[in-house]
């Protein structure tokens, strides 16, 4: 599927925003007093970050191959 260059730069920012918002979640749950009774929200957040992240490499590859 194709999209615009305009498209990707504005999932690459929403993403990018995203995943600020869950790397102060994970930072946040961390310092809680009993950090480990949310062991299984702080995995998921991770896996997000690691999965945003993936996508926002992918979304910067495509922007590379338009410009070039």
């Amino acid at each position: 599927m194709t999209y615009t260059k305009d498209k990707l730069v504005e999932a690459k920012r929403q993403i990018d925003s995203t995943l600020h918002k869950l790397r102060e979640t994970v930072k946040t749950l961390e310092g809680k007093e009993n950090p480990v009774r949310l062991k299984s929200q702080i995995t998921l957040a991770r896996r997000r970050i690691q999965a945003f992240t993936i996508a926002v490499s992918l979304i910067e590859e495509e922007l590379e191959q338009i410009q070039a």
